[in-house]
Parts: C-alpha cells; sequence; structure tokens
C-alpha cells in the first residue's frame, strides 16, 4: 500500500466487508483471462464467505480451472472537494482480500451459505426460507470462498474539521 497512513486493520476491513452492498470478485478463467464481478456475499465468520448461482457457467468454470481469487469492496465512497486545498477528491472505506473458491456439494453447508446470504439480505423474508429451499437447492451452486490471509483495509476520510483522519483514528 502506497500511503501507509491510510491502511486500516483486519477487523475493519471484514466490517468493510460485511457493510458493502456487494463485493467484487475477481478469477481468472481457463485461458488465463481475467473476469470480475460484483456478487452477494455473505459471511459469520469474516473468513469463509458464501455467494450462490446457477449450477454451469464461467464462475465455476473459472474456478475449476484457478480457485484463487481476489476479493475487493468499497463502501461510503463520495467525490468531495478537500476541505483544505478544494482539490477534487474521493473519500472512502475499501478492503481487499485473497482466498480460494471452492464448490460446496454438502447440502449441510450450502443450506448453511444460502442461509447467511438471505439472512444478510432478506431478513425480513426468513419465513419463506425454508420452503424455497426445498423448490431449489437441487439446482443452486454455493461457492464458499476461504480468506487464505487476513484482508487488508484503507480508508480516506475527512473529520469535521477538514483534517484528513489518518491510521487509527475514529470518529
Amino acid at each position: 500500500m502506497r500511503r501507509d497512513s491510510r491502511a486500516m486493520d483486519s477487523e475493519w476491513a471484514v466490517d468493510v466487508m460485511r457493510r458493502a452492498p456487494y463485493v467484487t470478485v475477481s478469477f481468472v478463467d481457463a485461458d488465463g483471462e481475467a473476469y470480475g464481478l460484483p456478487l452477494s456475499l455473505a459471511s459469520a465468520d469474516g473468513v469463509h464467505w458464501y455467494f450462490h448461482g446457477a449450477l454451469e457457467g464461467k464462475k465455476l468454470n473459472a474456478i475449476a480451472a484457478h480457485p484463487r481469487v481476489c476479493l475487493s469492496a468499497v463502501t461510503r465512497c463520495t467525490p468531495t472537494v478537500g476541505p483544505k486545498d478544494g482539490t477534487f477528491t474521493l473519500q472512502y472505506k475499501s478492503a481487499i482480500a485473497f482466498g480460494k473458491a471452492e464448490i460446496v456439494t454438502d447440502d449441510e453447508e450450502k443450506i448453511h451459505g444460502l442461509r447467511l446470504i438471505c439472512e444478510r439480505f432478506l431478513p425480513n423474508h426468513m419465513h419463506a426460507f425454508d420452503a424455497s429451499i426445498a423448490r431449489s437447492l437441487g439446482r443452486t451452486a454455493v461457492v464458499r470462498i476461504t480468506l487464505t490471509e487476513p484482508p487488508v483495509g484503507k480508508r480516506k476520510q475527512y473529520d469535521s474539521d477538514g483534517e484528513e483522519m489518518k491510521y487509527g483514528r475514529m470518529e
């Protein structure tokens, strides 16, 4: 990281990943081409992240060829004019992590992953979860990404006096 003063710890980075509306997951396909897309991920422990999709397609083919992935998330991204010098800039909170993606084959773990996703994105509709699982579990792929190292966080944020908040300073 070029600007160490903007670095944040792993716990902070996991929080960014949990709050982001989606996390971009970057794969490498069988031809060595990069393939990244925003996905709706959920995690209970900050180490194992789940997403779901179709039983076939480019994501699953890429995982079969190259299971290592990169995750990136951004929240509170706000274009702004620097309070002290008037420069155009961007305030943000971001996180990056690396992991290994695996297609989940155990039904119990698939249900666990899907439950985490539903609890995160549709918590008011959990009453319909069991019926949905009964209808679609067999035709839904679930992927688990296990982080292989702690995530890294970074931010640029100004306080109410227009001073950039450096590492460890929270408001």
